[in-house]
């Protein structure tokens, strides 16, 4: 019986995008990887076959080899590599320590994180630190890249990104390649517009640095927010 002929919530992929990868069983996260069973048995059955086979261990499941796999009826060379090679791929990730995000508590820091990105251009460029609520970094993007004088923002891009990493505040940067630090009016416009959209969504701008070669200015540290 093919898999087209199951209940929805017995098609691990429709489960998938209905319900989220958390509620699928094993068997279903190896049928997925599978993508198929054989002419007796739908992929949900094959998995749970196999996994049986190794009393339902992913660690004992890793162990198998090519030809080991190969021994199940529907498994040939092709799915046998895709179980191992998805099998690597999570022994890889729990290897593997989780990067610490940095952690912003005043200007400096975000000016330490941006000027890489922004102290040495010739045009204007508009970036965006999105940050949780203990004020760690949780995305760095650039957002435009404009002419030589200014760099238009759109703000709902902005704000659909930090929706987007359920971020609780927001710091954004832009560079002056003349080297001046001092805030345009449309610096300050566009600082203003941007705050009194993130209060609509309990999203605080922190700060707005302007960055030039060699120094920063930041409009929380001058009292322009």
């Amino acid at each position: 019986m093919s898999i087209k002929f199951l209940a929805e919530d017995d098609r691990p992929r429709e489960k998938f995008l209905s319900k989220g990868k958390n509620s699928l069983s094993d068997s279903e996260l190896l049928a997925i990887i599978m993508g198929s069973g054989n002419k007796d048995e739908t992929a949900i059955e094959l998995a749970r076959k196999i996994l049986a086979s190794v009393n339902n261990n992913w660690h004992q499941l890793s162990l198998l080899s090519l030809k080991d796999l190969m021994k199940f009826k529907g498994v040939g060379e092709v799915k046998a590599i895709s179980i191992i090679t998805a099998l690597e791929i999570g022994r890889r990730r729990a290897n593997q320590e989780i990067p610490e995000k940095p952690i912003i508590s005043n200007s400096n820091d975000a000016y330490l994180i941006l000027k890489n990105h922004l102290s040495d251009l010739r045009t204007e460029e508009f970036w965006a630190i999105f940050l949780n609520q203990s004020n760690k970094v949780i995305h760095l993007t650039q957002l435009t890249q404009g002419g030589i004088n200014q760099s238009m923002v759109d703000v709902r891009v902005l704000f659909r990104t930090a929706l987007e990493h359920f971020s609780t505040g927001i710091i954004i940067a832009h560079n002056h390649p003349s080297g001046n630090l001092k805030p345009s009016r449309e610096d300050i416009d566009i600082t203003q517009k941007i705050k009194e959209a993130g209060k609509l969504l309990s999203i605080q701008l922190l700060d707005h640095l302007v960055i030039t070669q060699n120094s920063y200015a930041s409009f929380s540290d001058e009292g322009l927010l």
